[in-house]
């Protein structure tokens, strides 16, 4: 069986994940606030290995000066105290009302100063902490009706203020690199950059592209009804997976934040198999956090918070086992290579081909066996599903 989670698995959660209170739109805290000692101290003693945090988890928005700088001098003694490390912050632009129609792309040009000053505060506070990743969640950074966001302009002003905030790194020395989170709705009715596929498009539009990738979340995409191991495998292959966060969702709805495998868990199986066994060489594909972006349940008190931060990280282990163990299989290999997984690998044109070589082949077009496809030839597909899922389920090694 998996072993206990250590910071060697690079397991992270956001401030705001523990200290969920359980208010949601219909009722409010079933939980007192978490101070962040006590969750730097516990995180620690479960086996993480970092916490992350939007400036206003750390302190209250408005907070003065001197009030922010106590929060912050406490967060620096308890990393010390435990060896906690911090990877990745972020900053609120969605709570306070004064972001009611964004931050970075606000109709109202003071709203996007205001923004950009407060996400510039956050970027030295996490420089200064040492956190290399800083997550652009663009929660209010949409509409509900389309009449009322000029959607060109709206973009135009999402890239200008992140290529400030790449220039700003590059002038101060930072070692920060910027990952875009994307979200399709909720909470406004349609968001900017909804998905992996519309956050890597916009990346290639900036000036400094390379300081760019994305910070996909499960239920983020699942919630749209798309496969999160495949954005994933996308993100791999442009080289941008910068930070993933990790949760449970279940099906088409409100973005659920459940516990990481409580939700799709034959697509957490192959998520876990591409993170730690899907590179080319069949290596490691991804080596930064394992980011927890979930929330306790409501219906937990703090014992179940805590329960529930340990489930996480213990779902995370035990498929990174089975899916070792699906690899090693020698059926599965046999499988795979009935499949023709591997072939997808060959170039399709041979070394030097041209189109004219292509239309000269006859073997490739005029002679090439087409109907011997039909009630033939089938590539197996569903058996090595079913090897994948007796290895999540433990029937086989």
């Amino acid at each position: 069986m998996a072993g206990k989670p250590t910071p060697d698995d690079k397991f992270s959660f956001g401030l705001w994940t523990i200290g969920y209170n359980g208010s949601d739109p219909f009722g409010g805290p079933t939980r007192p606030p978490l101070d962040v000692v006590e969750a730097v101290t516990r995180l620690a003693e479960i086996g993480a290995y970092g916490l992350t945090f939007h400036d206003d988890d750390l302190f209250d928005f408005g907070s003065s000066d001197a009030e922010r700088q106590t929060q912050i001098d406490r967060l620096k003694q308890a990393l010390a105290d435990t060896g906690l490390v911090i990877p990745m912050v972020t900053t609120n632009l969605f709570s306070a009302p004064v972001f009611k129609d964004g931050g970075f792309t606000s109709n109202d040009r003071g709203v996007r100063r205001y923004a950009l000053r407060k996400a510039l505060r956050q970027l030295d506070l996490g420089a200064e902490l040492g956190a290399k990743t800083f997550v652009m969640w663009g929660g209010r950074e949409g509409a509900e009706y389309d009449s009322s966001k000029d959607i060109r302009g709206a973009l135009e002003r999402y890239r200008e203020g992140v290529n400030l905030f790449s220039q700003y790194v590059i002038d101060k020395g930072y070692d920060i690199r910027f990952a875009i989170e994307p979200k399709p709705n909720e909470p406004r009715g349609d968001i900017l950059l909804p998905t992996v596929g519309h956050a890597l498009a916009f990346i290639e539009t900036l000036e400094r592209p390379e300081m760019f990738g994305v910070n996909p979340e499960v239920g983020h995409e699942q919630m749209a009804g798309l496969n999160f191991a495949a954005g994933i495998a996308q993100a791999l292959y442009s080289g941008k997976l910068f930070h993933i966060d990790l949760n449970g969702q279940r099906g088409i709805k409100y973005d659920q934040d459940l516990v990481f495998g409580h939700g799709d868990l034959p697509n957490a199986f192959a998520l876990v198999d591409l993170l730690e066994n899907g590179g080319p060489d069949g290596g490691q594909s991804y080596e930064g956090p394992r980011h927890f972006d979930y929330k306790p349940s409501r219906t937990e008190d703090i014992t179940g918070v805590w329960d529930s931060a340990a489930a996480n990280m213990r779902n995370y282990l035990l498929l990174k086992e089975r899916t070792k163990a699906f690899r090693a299989d020698p059926e599965v290999q046999e499988a795979l290579a009935a499949s023709r997984v591997a072939e997808i690998r060959e170039e399709t044109l041979s070394a030097g081909e041209t189109y004219a070589d292509l239309l000269a082949d006859r073997s490739a077009f005029e002679d090439f066996d087409a109907d011997s496809y039909f009630g033939a030839k089938g590539f197996g597909f569903v058996r090595l599903n079913q090897l994948a899922l007796e290895h999540l389920m433990g029937a086989r090694g």
